[in-house]
């Protein structure tokens, strides 16, 4: 498994021991997932044996408090749109922008595709003053849309090569940069999204201005020296130990190649809290980022 892989299927287990999914619904997720029966009773067993329930706190030497400011603003409508990948294949996305917009941000969605939750990401950025495009990185498969059952989406995630992800990514930022040339370009990801801002980062993208990785995995051995203009904002939750344990790499990394970085830890929030649709959801927190975001943003990009 590479580590994508590894982190999709970590996150079916997390989710049982929450009680986000029951013990028969994460046995078919993780069947869809390419695990084993066997190894995925094991698996199911040990959160058992743990006693379940939500993953423990973990410590940060460096917190970002979570009292909320403003509310999150109403997104604009997003509109459907398609582009050309650099192989000629055809990408869709969910574009919205001002009429004057001051960036471009790339979004890139969660493990179960482009949705509407990740399109309302795109609409506010765009009320905020962005250029926002959501990639769908479906789009091989179909789009989001044909899938159904939301696990499946995911298992199509699964199994799909990461360099064609990464492809897909640079055809957005040639998009965006195509609508609007004077503009640089900045891109915020969440969950397997997260992951893949720092496959991005990894793969080398010198078009990026600004990143910012919401709670994704990190990839094995990671090196950023490929992306020398991005000023990256590495965005965690407390209570998050699975994807937390590997934020020390990650600003490793950032340090070894000279990038401008902040990490932030949320407190009292877990994976996901910025999915106001999801389990996890924590107002204070996601207000809070959402400001750290856009200001972000207006330092490095505006």
């Amino acid at each position: 498994m590479n580590h994508i892989q590894r982190y999709l299927v970590d996150e079916v287990v997390v989710d049982y021991a929450a009680g986000i999914v029951d013990r028969r619904e994460a046995l078919r997720q993780l069947g869809l997932l390419g695990v084993a029966a066997a190894t995925a009773l094991g698996l199911l067993s040990a959160c058992d044996a743990e006693g379940g329930g939500q993953p423990s706190p973990t410590s940060s030497s460096t917190t970002e408090g979570s009292t909320p400011g403003p509310t999150l603003p109403a997104p604009t409508a997003t509109a459907a749109i398609t582009f050309a990948a650099a192989d000629g294949r055809t990408v869709q996305g969910a574009y919205a922008s001002p009429s004057a917009p001051r960036a471009n941000i790339l979004v890139v969605h969660e493990n179960r595709g482009l949705t509407d939750h990740i399109r309302s990401v795109a609409g506010r950025l765009a009320t905020t003053g962005y250029a926002a495009l959501a990639v769908d990185l479906l789009s091989a498969e179909g789009g989001t849309a044909t899938f159904a059952d939301p696990a499946r989406a995911t298992a199509a995630l699964n199994v799909a090569p990461l360099e064609r992800f990464v492809a897909d990514m640079k055809a957005a930022i040639t998009e965006l940069l195509r609508r609007n040339p004077s503009l640089k370009v900045g891109a915020v990801g969440f969950c397997f999204g997260g992951g893949m801002m720092w496959s991005l980062l990894a793969a080398g993208e010198p078009r990026l201005g600004a990143v910012a990785p919401f709670y994704g995995p990190l990839p094995d051995g990671a090196n950023f020296a490929g992306s020398p203009n991005a000023a990256v904002l590495g965005v965690y939750a407390e209570f998050d130990s699975r994807v937390n344990a590997s934020r020390g790499a990650a600003e490793a990394a950032l340090k070894a190649a000279n990038l401008t970085h902040e990490i932030v830890t949320y407190p009292g929030a877990d994976h996901g809290f910025f999915n106001d649709t999801g389990s996890r959801y924590n107002a204070a927190a996601a207000t809070a980022v959402y400001q750290k975001l856009t200001s972000w943003f207006d330092r490095y990009l505006a």
